[in-house]
C-alpha cells in the first residue's frame, strides 16, 4: 500500500491522544474531560458500552483514493467485524473498535492521509460536496476544489474547536442541490450574475442557518451573490458570530439556526456581514481564490452537443426500459451529459455497509479504470471519469461484488441512520426497518419505482434525514396494552432541491411492523397515479395532502395485543421484548 508521510499536525494529534488516553485509562483524566476530548477527535461511544468505540473518518466531498479503500478494508478487518459504514454526510464510520487500539488505526489512516479529528464534537464537521462535481452537465462550476480548500482551512483551525455546538457545511454545484445545502450551518451553491458590461461571472450563494433534527428550519439566503474571492471569508465570518453568539448554557438550543431565531434573521445578517468586513484585519484572514482552488481549478464540466444530460436530484424520473440487468443499471445508476465526454455510475450499497473484500474490490475498480471515486450522501459510491466502452465492464466488476443492483434514485434505495444496532440516542432498530421495507417493495414488485426516496431516523435527531425524504420514518416509543412497544412517525413529502427545501410533514404515528406496509400503500399508489415525470410532492397536493394520505393509512396505527401478536412488541432484529434504552447522548456533548 503507497503511505504518504504523516501531516506533522496530525502526528501531534494522534501522540497527544495517545497520552490523554493513557491518563484516562490511569485514573487520572476526567470521564467527562475525556469525553469531549474523545470527541473532537472523532472518537464515538457506542451502546454497547464498554471500550468499544465508532471511528468516524472524514472524507471530504466523499472523494476517495484506491490507497484509502484498501486500508478501509484492513481497518475493517484488523479493528472491527469486516464491514464499515458509509454515512449520509460522505464520512466513513468503524465501529467496534477498541479504545485501546485507536490511535494505532488513526496512524493508519493518517498515512493514507486520512483524520478522524472533529468528524465529531462542537466542531466544523465533515465538509460535504455533489458527488458528481466536475462530472454534473447542470453544474455552475465544480466545487471540488472548493470544498477541499474549506476543510484544510477550518480542520484544527483555533477559531473551531470548542465552538457552542457542532457545525456544518456543504457545497453543491449547481440549483439541482444534489449536495443538500439548503439544511446546514452553511450551504454553499454555485451560482452567476451576469455583470453590466454583458459578462458572467461564476460565484456562489451561500445559504445559513439550516438544520434538521427535532426542530427542522431551512437554510436563509445571506446575500444574492457571493463572489469567489469572498466565499471563505464569508464561511469564516458566519462562524465567528455562531462562535460568539451560540447558546453555551443549553445544548438543545445551541445551533446556528436558534442563533437566528434568537437574534432574528436581519440581525443575524448583519452581524454576518460586518464580520466579513474587517475580517481581514485578522490572522485567519482566507481571502481571495484558495491556492487549492487555482492548483486545481473550478471549471464546470460542461454540456456535450451531442448527449442529453441526464437529469439528476431528488425526484428524478428513472424508468427502465429493459428486463435486462445490465440495461436495468444504466438507466438508473448512469450519468451522461458532460462535455468532456465522460460518463458517471452509481455502485449500490445496501444501507450503506461496505464490507472488507467489497472494500479491497472498489480500489482495484478505481485503479483499473482510473477512475475518481466519490461517497454520496444516499451511502452509496460513485465513480466519475468513465468512457462508454468502460461501462460493461465496471458493471461485471460491480456484479461480482453485490454492488451493481439498479438502486440509484430507486425505491429500494433505502437510507437508514444506524439506530439502535449502535447508536447511544436511537430508540428503535432503523436498519432492520429499512431491510423490511426494501424487502416488502421487492416483493411487491414497487422496488424499481423512481422518483421517490425513504428516508429512516431510529429517533427525532434525523441522522437519517427522514425530514427531507419523500417518505420519511422518525422512531419513537409506543405504549400499547400496558405495554412498550417500537413505533414511528411517518412523514410524507419532504424534499430538497432548486435552492428549496420543504420539510416531511406529519401523516400518522404507527406501530413498527405496519411501517413496510405503509410505505408500499404509498410507493403503489404513487406509482399508479402520478403524471409523466410528475414529482412525489407535487402528486401527494394533487392527492389531497398529507392529511388524506394519513386518513388512509390510519388502520396500520393499532396494535394488536401483546398474545395476539407478540411480535410488535419485538423490535427489528432484536429476540427479546421491546426496551427504549436511550444512553447519554454524546451528539449534545
Amino acid at each position: 500500500m503507497l503511505q504518504r508521510e504523516i501531516d506533522p499536525g496530525q502526528a501531534a494529534d494522534i501522540e497527544k491522544f495517545e497520552r490523554v488516553l493513557a491518563g484516562y485509562l490511569a485514573g487520572e483524566v476526567d470521564e467527562d474531560v475525556f469525553r469531549v476530548f474523545r470527541l473532537t477527535n472523532g472518537i464515538y461511544g457506542q451502546r454497547q458500552g464498554g471500550h468499544n468505540q465508532m471511528l468516524r473518518v472524514k472524507i471530504p466531498y466523499g472523494g476517495v483514493t484506491p490507497e484509502q479503500l484498501d486500508l478501509f478494508g484492513r481497518l475493517a478487518d484488523e479493528y472491527s467485524r469486516g464491514w464499515g459504514h458509509i454515512t449520509t454526510r460522505q464520512n466513513i464510520q468503524v465501529h467496534y473498535v477498541a479504545l485501546e487500539r485507536v490511535p494505532d488505526a488513526m496512524r493508519e489512516l493518517a498515512s493514507v492521509g486520512l483524520t478522524t479529528r472533529e468528524a465529531c464534537g462542537d466542531t466544523v464537521r465533515n465538509v460535504m460536496g455533489c458527488h458528481l462535481a466536475g462530472a454534473c452537465p447542470h453544474e455552475k462550476l465544480d466545487i471540488t476544489a472548493w470544498a477541499q480548500a474549506t476543510y484544510e482551512h477550518f480542520v484544527r483551525n483555533p477559531i473551531g474547536q470548542r465552538l457552542p455546538r457542532k457545525f456544518k457545511i456543504n457545497f453543491s454545484g449547481c440549483e439541482t442541490d444534489c449536495g443538500q445545502a439548503m439544511f446546514n450551518d452553511v450551504g454553499i451553491i454555485g451560482a452567476s450574475r451576469t455583470l453590466e458590461d454583458g459578462t458572467v461571472e461564476l460565484g456562489f450563494r451561500v445559504f445559513v442557518a439550516g438544520g434538521l433534527g427535532a426542530n427542522p428550519f431551512p437554510a436563509l439566503a445571506l446575500e444574492d451573490f457571493t463572489p469567489r474571492e469572498e466565499l471563505l471569508p464569508t464561511i469564516e465570518s458566519v462562524l465567528r458570530v455562531f462562535n460568539s453568539t451560540g447558546n453555551r448554557d443549553n445544548k438543545l438550543r445551541a445551533r446556528m439556526k436558534w442563533v437566528v431565531q434568537t437574534l432574528g434573521w436581519e440581525e443575524t445578517q448583519r452581524r454576518i456581514l460586518k464580520e466579513r468586513k474587517f475580517l481581514l484585519a485578522s490572522s485567519t484572514w482566507p481571502g481571495g481564490i484558495p491556492a487549492e482552488v487555482q492548483k486545481h481549478g473550478d471549471a464546470p464540466a460542461g454540456v456535450s452537443v451531442t448527449v442529453t444530460p441526464t437529469a439528476i436530484g431528488q425526484g428524478t424520473p428513472v424508468t427502465l426500459r429493459s428486463n435486462d440487468p445490465y440495461e436495468r443499471w444504466d438507466d438508473a445508476n448512469v450519468v451522461r451529459g458532460t462535455a468532456k465526454g465522460t460518463v458517471s455510475a452509481i455502485a449500490w450499497a445496501k444501507l450503506g455497509d461496505i464490507t472488507s473484500d467489497q472494500f479491497r474490490a472498489l480500489a482495484s475498480i478505481q485503479r483499473e479504470f482510473a477512475a475518481e471515486v466519490r461517497l454520496t450522501n444516499r451511502q452509496n459510491v460513485a465513480f466519475l471519469g468513465l468512457t462508454e466502452e468502460q461501462l460493461p465492464k465496471l458493471y461485471a466488476r460491480l456484479q461480482a461484488i453485490g454492488m451493481a443492483e439498479a438502486g440509484a434514485e430507486l425505491s429500494r434505495d433505502v437510507v437508514s441512520c444506524p439506530g439502535a444496532d449502535t447508536c447511544n440516542l436511537a430508540v428503535t432498530q432503523s436498519r432492520g426497518l429499512a431491510d423490511a421495507i426494501a424487502l416488502r417493495l421487492e416483493e411487491e414488485g414497487l422496488a424499481d419505482v423512481g422518483g421517490i426516496r425513504t428516508n429512516i431516523s431510529g429517533c427525532t435527531n434525523s441522522c437519517g434525514q427522514h425530514h427531507i425524504s419523500d417518505i420519511g420514518f422518525s422512531g419513537a416509543e409506543r405504549r400499547a396494552h400496558g405495554r412498550s412497544a417500537p413505533g414511528y412517525t411517518m412523514l410524507l413529502g419532504g424534499y430538497v432541491g432548486e435552492e428549496q427545501v420543504h420539510f416531511g410533514e406529519r401523516a400518522l404515528r404507527l406501530p413498527a411492523k405496519n411501517a413496510p406496509e405503509a410505505a408500499v400503500r404509498v410507493v403503489r399508489r404513487f406509482s399508479t397515479e402520478r403524471e409523466a415525470g410528475e414529482s412525489f410532492r407535487s402528486w401527494m397536493d394533487r392527492s389531497g395532502g398529507v392529511k388524506t394520505l394519513g386518513a388512509e393509512l390510519k388502520d396500520l396505527d393499532e396494535f394488536p395485543t401483546f398474545e395476539e401478536a407478540p411480535d410488535f412488541y419485538v423490535d427489528y432484529a432484536e429476540t427479546g421484548p421491546y426496551v427504549a434504552e436511550v444512553g447519554e447522548s454524546e451528539c449534545a456533548t
